[in-house]
C-alpha cells in the first residue's frame, strides 16, 4: 500500500510517499479500507518530535481516517499505526459508525478537533450558562468547533482570538461575539476589553508562552483555563500555588490521548457530535484536501498558519 512515513525528524520535509506491507487484522483489529485521513497540528509536532509522547522511527503520522471495513460498513476510526496511508487498522472501540449525510470531511473534523473541543468545554471547564469564553486559534479545526459548541451550551459571550481580520470574520460567521487579534501587544487588556472591561470566565488555550501568561492573567475568580497545545513551541511562565489561590483560578491540561482507554469518554460524545451535524447545528469547516503525496503541503499550510478548519488528505488520489 502506499503511506506516507519518516525515518528521519525534522520539518515537512521529512514527509515522504513510500510502498509498505498491508496490514493484517489480527488480536480484534480490523483493516479499514482508507479513503481519507485527517492532519492535526499535533501531527507536525509528532514529526519534528515535540510532541507529549516520544516518537519511535521509522513512523507513518497521523491518527484519523475514514473508510470502510471488509462488510462495507463506513466508518470514522482511530488508526493504530498511523493514518497517512491507504489501508489502516482500527479497534471497534475506536470506531464509530457514519450517517449518510456525513461527509468524509466533516466525520474527520469531529474526531480529534471535535472530541478536543467538546472535552475542553464539557469536562476541562464545565461551561456554564452565562459565562465568557476565549477561543484561542478560533479559525483552526478546534476553534471552529468550540465557537459554535460554546454557542450551542448557553456562553454569554465568546470572544475569538485569530491572527488576522479574515480569520476573524470567520469566526464571527460561526457565532463569536466579538474578536481580538492575536498579536495585539496587551492581550490581557483586549481581552479584558473585549468582555466589556471584566475579566473572562474560561479560556481555550492552545498557543503557549505569552499568549498562555496573558490568557492567564485575564481570568476572573473562579475563572478555568483549559491548554491543549503549544503551538508557538514556547513554554509559558511557571505557575505558583499561590498565583492561583490569590485569584481562586484554576488552570487544567487537555490531551485526547488520555480519552483513548475509555470508550465511554469518546463514543456517546461523538455521537452527540454527528448527531449536531446531521441536523445541522454543527458545521464543520473544511479548510482543504490534499493529495496523500502532498502531505508535506498540508504540514506547511498549517505551520505557517495561514489554514483554516480541518485540512483532509485524499488516500484515493
Amino acid at each position: 500500500m502506499r503511506a506516507v512515513q519518516i525515518t528521519e525528524f525534522g520539518g515537512p520535509e521529512v514527509l515522504r510517499l513510500v510502498e509498505l506491507p498491508d496490514p493484517v487484522a489480527t488480536d480484534g483489529f480490523e483493516v479499514v479500507e482508507v479513503s481519507s485521513a485527517g492532519v492535526n497540528y499535533a501531527d507536525t509536532h509528532q514529526v519534528e518530535d515535540s510532541y507529549l509522547a516520544k516518537t519511535q522511527l521509522p513512523l507513518v503520522p497521523g491518527s484519523e481516517v475514514v473508510g470502510r471495513l471488509a462488510d462495507g460498513s463506513r466508518v470514522a476510526g482511530f488508526a493504530v499505526g498511523g493514518g497517512y496511508c491507504e489501508r489502516a487498522l482500527v479497534h471497534p472501540a475506536m470506531a464509530f459508525a457514519l450517517p449518510d449525510g456525513v461527509s468524509d470531511g466533516q466525520a474527520l473534523s469531529l474526531m480529534v478537533q471535535g472530541l478536543t473541543a467538546w472535552h475542553l468545554l464539557r469536562t476541562c471547564t464545565h461551561l456554564a450558562v452565562g459565562e465568557t469564553v476565549v477561543v484561542h486559534a478560533a479559525a483552526g479545526g478546534v476553534g471552529t468547533l468550540a465557537v459554535q459548541l460554546a454557542k450551542a451550551w448557553g456562553a454569554g459571550r465568546v470572544i475569538a482570538v485569530a491572527s488576522s481580520a479574515d480569520k476573524l470574520e470567520l469566526a464571527a460567521s460561526l457565532g463569536a461575539d466579538v474578536g481580538v487579534l492575536a498579536g495585539a501587544p496587551d492581550l490581557k487588556g483586549a481581552l479584558e476589553q473585549a468582555n466589556g472591561g471584566r475579566k473572562v470566565d474560561v479560556v481555550l488555550e492552545m498557543v503557549g508562552g505569552p499568549t498562555f501568561d496573558a490568557s492567564l492573567a485575564a481570568l476572573a475568580p473562579f475563572g478555568r483555563l483549559a491548554t491543549f497545545g503549544m503551538a508557538s513551541r514556547q513554554p509559558a511562565q511557571p505557575i505558583t500555588s499561590g498565583a492561583l489561590m490569590s485569584r481562586s483560578r484554576a488552570v487544567v491540561g487537555f490531551w485526547l490521548a488520555h480519552c483513548f482507554a475509555r470508550p465511554e469518554m469518546l463514543q456517546p460524545q461523538m455521537a452527540e457530535l454527528l448527531a449536531m451535524v446531521e441536523g445541522g447545528t454543527l458545521t464543520p469547516i473544511l479548510g482543504g484536501s490534499y493529495r496523500l503525496s502532498d502531505a508535506a503541503a498540508a504540514h506547511e499550510a498549517l505551520r505557517s498558519r495561514g489554514s483554516t478548519g480541518k485540512l483532509i488528505l485524499d488516500c484515493t488520489a
